[in-house]
């Protein structure tokens, strides 16, 4: 049985948006508008210096979408892979940012490719960027503990802008509850430090956390994680 992510937002809504509204496809949008370039711009650097990415690093993408951020990463360093479940997501990606032979985008719930032996060149690095509470809490311990497979390689694992569980009221305000556990609602499932730090390290991994930088238009509820595998210097 595939172990398919259960949100099916992305597989239905891409294709209502026009074929180069790369920021609409993925609802990187603030009031159903795309969010300022220099936001992007934020998001790129701010994920590149968690990562620590270097000009020779693969980069492996977990929830790579569009490939409209992927191919901001994989041109810093020697190319990449990225993973989607989304079929319209992926044949964007894979029409308008394959770069020459060094970045390939595959269609594939990323809990199955996690729990896959990695075939080809070993990765550096690995990010997964605003998407992993899309996935529930049992899929998120099994990928994490898949890419501890030596197959893969990786050496830090980034997942950025989670939503915090212990900010929520901030981001609510005065607006009726919400589901917080719920990986098909609008933000998904909302994780404190603590508990993803504990799903980390029973998957062999160490985690830290870094707010979102002060300028982010997402920092007063969301924050970073920075996994290293267990024993690592």
């Amino acid at each position: 049985m595939s172990s398919q992510p259960t949100h099916r937002f992305y597989k239905d809504w891409p294709q209502q948006c026009a074929p180069d509204d790369y920021w609409g496809q993925v609802r990187r949008t603030v009031g159903g508008k795309p969010i300022d370039p220099a936001q992007i711009d934020l998001i790129v650097d701010h994920m590149a210096r968690l990562l620590v990415l270097l000009e020779g690093d693969r980069l492996l993408e977990l929830c790579c979408g569009n490939g409209a951020l992927s191919t901001r990463w994989f041109s810093r360093c020697a190319g990449g892979v990225g993973v989607d479940f989304s079929e319209p997501l992926v044949e964007v990606a894979r029409r308008d940012f394959t770069r020459g032979g060094t970045d390939v985008f595959l269609l594939e719930s990323v809990v199955d490719f996690a729990e896959a032996e990695w075939q080809g060149v070993p990765f550096d690095k690995a990010l997964c960027y605003g998407s992993i509470q899309y996935l529930t809490r049992e899929q998120v311990s099994r990928t994490l503990e898949g890419l501890r497979h030596p197959s893969f390689g990786i050496n830090r694992f980034v997942i950025g802008n989670l939503p915090d569980r212990d900010r929520e009221s901030v981001f609510r305000g005065d607006r009726a509850p919400f589901p917080l556990d719920d990986p098909d609602s609008a933000i998904g499932v909302w994780w404190t430090r603590e508990e993803l730090a504990r799903v980390a390290d029973a998957a062999g991994w160490s985690a830290t956390f870094e707010d979102l930088p002060l300028d982010s238009y997402q920092h007063h509820y969301r924050f970073d994680a920075v996994l290293v595998p267990v024993g690592s210097p």
